[in-house]
C-alpha cells in the first residue's frame, strides 16, 4: 500500500466529519491551456496535503496516472482528489480537479466543471492568456463556475526574458487586465464586476509550480516582500527559501478556500441554471441548499472502466447522502439500480468510505448504465427533470479506421472501443454493418493517438489504423422544389421539400435552448421570439436531430393514419442526415419539411420498411435540388511570434487555404488570428517552426463549419466518394425518385 493511501486512511474519520459541513468543503479544479502548468501546480497541493514527498513534487505529475500522460508531459484525463487542509485553525475538505489543457481535450473539462464551483485558472507568464485559456474560461463561465488566477512560471519572466522587477509588475499587469476582459466578455451579468479579479483582495496569486513558491499581493504586503525580493531570489540562488516561506500548496488552498463559495452558497445560484425544475418544490429548495438531509441527486460527470470493479460512475451529490447499498434511478435510462460501493478519490487510487453527504465529488460502483451527464436519483423522484445536457464545444472532426490484425479479436475490439466512448462522450464510434469497417472519430488527430493507443493497451491486440480522414457535413443553400418518395410496395406517398436551417435556431440547439423534449408551445415561442419562425410551423416539429443540427417539420392537416406512421417518418429523417446523398457525410442545418402524405388504410401494408425508404429518399432527392455543397471543419488560430517573421508566418498560412483575421503588435511579440482548414492542418506544425525559426507559441481549436470553396467542390465531391468505394459520379435527384 502506498503511503498516500496510509496518510488518507488515517483521516477519514476526518474527512467524513468535515464532509457533513458544507461550509467546510470547496469544489474547484485546474483549468488551463496546454503546458501552463496545471498539473505540476496539483502536484504541490497534494504534497501540501500530504500527499506526495517534497523531493518528487513537480516533477512527479501525479495526476497524470494514465502512462501515456507521463510519457507525453500532458493531461488526457481529469483526475480528482480529495484533499484535508487546515487554515484559520479550521479543516477543510477540497474537492480537486485536474483537467486537461490541449484543445483536443475539452470534452473533459466540460465534464469536469459540472462538479466544480470554482476554476483555478492557471497562466504561463511568458505566454499569457492563450486561446485554450479563453476557451475553458468560457466554459466555466457558461456553467457558473467562478475562475481565481495563478500565474505560473515566473521564474521564466526573470532568467529568459531577463525583465525588470518593474517589467515583471508590468507583464502582471497586462495578464490581470486580459483576463478580467475574458471574465467582462463572458460572465453572467449578475456575476461580471464580482468575478474580475482583484490582486489587492488575494484573487490572483503568482509563483513557479516547477520551484513549489507562490504568493498573493496581501501576503507579499504582509511579509514586505517585493519583485526585486524575488528577482534577487533567482539572481542569487535561495528560490528553495521562497518555497520554504511561501510554499505554493499553501497559498493556492488558502486563495480556494477565501474565493470559491462553499457548495451551500455555490449551488444557490449555479442550480436555476443547471436544472429546470420547480425551484420551490422540496427537492428544489433541497437542491438551493445543497441539503444532505434531502433527497438524493447526483450528477454524472465521468464514467470509467476499472479492469476489476468494472464501469465507475463519478460525479457531485447535489443533494441528500448516497450511501452504499441505497438504490438510485437513472433519469433518462429509465432504470433503477443498487449502489454497490462509494468512494472518494486519491488521484489513482479510490478509497472506499461509507457514504458521501451532498456538495462532495462521489465515485460509485454498480450503476453501469450511467453515462457522463446522467442524473441519478431517489427512485421517489423518477419524475423530475434532470440536470441540463453538456454541451461540447468542440466536435469530432477526424475520423479513423480500425482493423484488427486477427479477425477473431474484432469482437473484444469493438468492446473495448465501446468503453471507451462511454468514458469519453466526444469521441464517436460508427461500424458499418455491411462491410464490417470500424470508424472511430476523435476531435483531432493527437485525440485519437491517445485512444489508439488506450485500445492498444487495454486489449493487448494488434490492429492498424488508417491515416486520418476529415469528416465533412452536407447542407443545401436554397429551398427545393417537393418531391414524392414512393414506398417499395407503392402504396404510401410521402410529399417532403428541403431548405438551409438558419443559424440562429442551429445554435439554439447546440446550446440546448430548444430541445426534442420541450413542450412543444415553450419551444414555439423561442423560436418565434428568437429566430423569426412561424408559430404553426414551429408547432409542426417532429423531431430535432441534436447531434447534427437538422429539424423535421410537419405542415400538413387533415391527412389520415399519419399519426400511425410518425415514428417511421421521423426514423427515415434520422437515416438520411446521418449520411446524405452528396457524399455520405451527415448533413448540418437542414430543415425537412412534409407538406403532404397519401397513407395506405392497411397497418400491413405501411410499415418501417415502406415508410422509412420513402422518406429518405425523397429527402435525398430534395437536398440534390437544392444546392448542396459540402461543408468543411475550419481551425481557429492564435499564434504569438517575433515580428520579424510575420511575413513567413503570413506565407504558410496562405499556402494552406488559412485567412488571417485579426492581428496586433506589441514591443517584443505579434499576435495574429487566423482560421485554416482542418484538411490543411496535418504539416502546419513542422512548417510554422521552420518559418519562424521556432520563435513561435500558437494554438488550434475548432473554430465553425464553413462551405468548401465552390470551384474546388466538384472535383473534391467525387475524391471522397471514390475513396468510400461509390459511383464517383455525383448522383441526380432521379436517382432516387421517380419524377412526378
Amino acid at each position: 500500500m502506498s503511503s498516500a493511501v496510509r496518510v488518507v486512511e488515517k483521516q477519514l474519520d476526518e474527512i467524513l466529519a468535515i464532509a457533513k459541513n458544507p461550509a467546510q468543503i470547496r469544489n474547484a479544479g485546474t483549468l488551463a491551456h496546454v503546458d501552463h502548468g496545471k498539473t505540476t501546480t496539483s502536484d504541490s497541493l497534494l504534497m501540501g496535503a500530504g500527499l506526495l514527498s517534497p523531493k518528487v513534487a513537480g516533477k512527479a505529475l501525479a495526476m497524470d496516472y494514465v502512462p501515456i500522460e507521463q510519457l507525453r508531459q500532458m493531461t488526457v484525463k481529469a483526475a480528482n482528489i480529495s484533499l484535508y487542509f487546515e487554515y484559520g485553525g479550521k479543516p477543510y475538505l477540497i474537492n480537486f480537479v485536474d483537467t486537461p489543457g490541449h484543445v483536443d481535450f475539452t470534452g473533459h473539462v466540460t465534464r469536469s466543471l459540472r462538479v466544480m464551483d470554482g476554476g483555478l485558472v492557471v497562466v504561463d507568464a511568458v505566454e499569457g492568456v492563450m486561446t485554450q485559456t479563453e476557451t475553458v474560461v468560457r466554459q466555466a463561465l457558461e456553467e457558473y463556475v467562478r475562475p481565481v488566477l495563478f500565474i505560473n512560471k515566473i521564474d521564466r519572466l526573470i532568467k529568459e526574458l531577463r525583465l525588470s522587477p518593474q517589467e515583471i509588475q508590468q507583464r502582471i499587469l497586462t495578464i490581470v487586465k486580459d483576463f478580467n476582459a475574458l471574465i467582462d466578455m463572458f460572465a453572467p451579468p449578475e456575476f461580471k464586476d464580482k468575478w474580475k479579479i482583484d490582486p489587492g483582495k488575494g484573487q490572483m496569486a503568482l509563483g513557479s509550480a516547477l520551484h513549489k513558491w507562490g504568493i498573493t499581493i496581501p501576503m507579499a504586503q504582509k511579509a514586505g516582500m517585493k519583485f526585486s525580493n524575488i528577482v534577487d531570489a533567482y539572481e542569487k540562488g535561495y528560490v528553495d527559501k521562497l518555497a520554504e516561506e511561501f510554499p505554493l500548496y499553501k497559498t493556492i488552498l488558502s486563495m480556494i478556500i477565501e474565493h470559491v463559495p462553499p457548495p451551500n452558497v455555490a449551488q444557490k445560484y449555479r442550480i436555476p441554471r443547471l436544472w429546470r425544475g420547480e425551484l420551490n418544490s422540496d427537492v428544489g429548495k433541497a437542491l438551493l441548499e445543497a441539503d444532505p438531509n434531502g433527497p438524493t441527486v447526483i450528477a454524472v460527470s465521468k464514467v470509467n472502466k476499472d479492469p476489476h470493479a468494472g464501469l465507475i460512475a463519478t460525479g457531485r451529490v447535489f443533494s441528500g447522502t448516497i450511501r452504499e447499498g441505497d438504490e438510485i434511478y437513472i433519469i433518462g435510462r429509465k432504470m433503477k439500480k443498487k449502489v454497490l460501493q462509494t468512494y472518494i478519490y486519491m488521484g489513482p487510487s479510490r478509497i472506499i468510505v461509507p457514504y458521501m453527504p451532498a456538495g462532495n465529488i462521489v465515485a460509485l460502483m454498480g450503476v453501469d448504465e450511467a453515462r457522463a451527464g446522467d442524473t441519478l436519483v431517489d427512485p421517489k423522484l423518477s419524475e423530475i427533470p434532470p440536470f441540463e445536457k453538456m454541451r461540447y464545444i468542440s466536435e469530432p472532426v477526424v475520423t479513423v479506421a480500425i482493423e484488427p490484425k486477427n479477425p477473431a479479436e474484432l469482437a473484444r475490439l469493438v468492446e473495448a472501443l465501446k468503453d471507451l466512448v462511454i468514458e469519453d462522450p466526444t469521441l464517436d464510434l460508427k461500424i458499418d454493418q455491411e462491410t464490417g469497417q470500424i470508424l472511430l472519430s476523435g476531435v483531432g488527430t493527437l485525440h485519437l493517438e491517445i485512444a489508439t493507443w488506450l485500445l492498444k493497451e487495454r486489449t493487448k491486440t494488434e490492429f492498424t489504423v488508417s491515416p486520418p480522414l476529415i469528416r465533412f457535413r452536407e447542407t443545401v443553400r436554397e429551398r427545393s422544389q417537393v418531391w414524392e418518395g414512393k414506398s417499395p410496395n407503392k402504396h404510401n406517398r410521402l410529399y417532403f421539400y428541403v431548405e438551409p436551417l438558419d443559424e440562429t435556431t442551429v445554435e439554439l440547439i447546440a446550446t440546448r435552448e430548444i430541445t426534442e423534449e420541450q413542450d412543444p408551445r415553450e419551444r414555439a415561442k423561442i423560436l418565434r421570439e428568437k429566430a423569426g419562425w412561424d408559430t404553426d410551423e414551429a408547432r409542426g416539429i417532429w423531431a430535432i436531430d441534436d447531434r447534427y443540427f437538422n429539424v423535421i417539420v410537419d405542415k400538413t392537416s387533415g391527412i389520415q393514419y399519419l399519426r400511425e406512421i410518425r415514428d417511421y417518418i421521423v426514423q427515415g429523417f434520422r437515416w438520411a442526415v446521418e449520411a446524405g446523398p452528396l457524399a455520405q457525410e451527415p448533413m448540418r442545418g437542414v430543415k425537412v419539411v412534409l407538406v403532404d402524405a397519401v397513407v395506405h388504410e392497411d397497418p400491413a401494408h405501411r410499415g418501417p420498411a415502406q415508410i422509412m425508404p420513402a422518406t429518405k429518399n425523397a429527402i435525398f432527392a430534395a437536398v440534390l435540388s437544392a444546392r448542396p455543397t459540402l461543408l468543411e471543419p475550419l481551425m481557429r488560430l492564435d499564434i504569438k511570434v517575433a515580428p520579424d517573421y510575420i511575413g513567413a508566418v503570413t506565407s504558410v498560412l496562405n499556402k494552406h487555404r488559412g485567412k488571417i483575421l485579426d492581428m496586433t503588435q506589441q514591443e517584443y511579440m505579434a499576435f495574429l488570428r487566423a482560421e485554416l482548414p482542418v484538411l490543411e492542418s496535418f504539416t502546419i506544425s513542422d512548417e510554422l517552426r521552420a518559418a519562424a525559426a521556432g520563435k513561435i507559441f500558437w494554438s488550434m481549436q475548432f473554430a465553425r463549419w464553413a462551405p468548401y470553396p465552390e470551384s474546388m467542390l466538384a472535383d473534391f465531391v467525387k475524391q471522397i466518394r471514390k475513396k468510400k468505394g461509390l459511383k464517383e459520379e455525383i448522383p441526380k435527384p432521379t436517382d432516387f425518385v421517380e419524377v412526378f
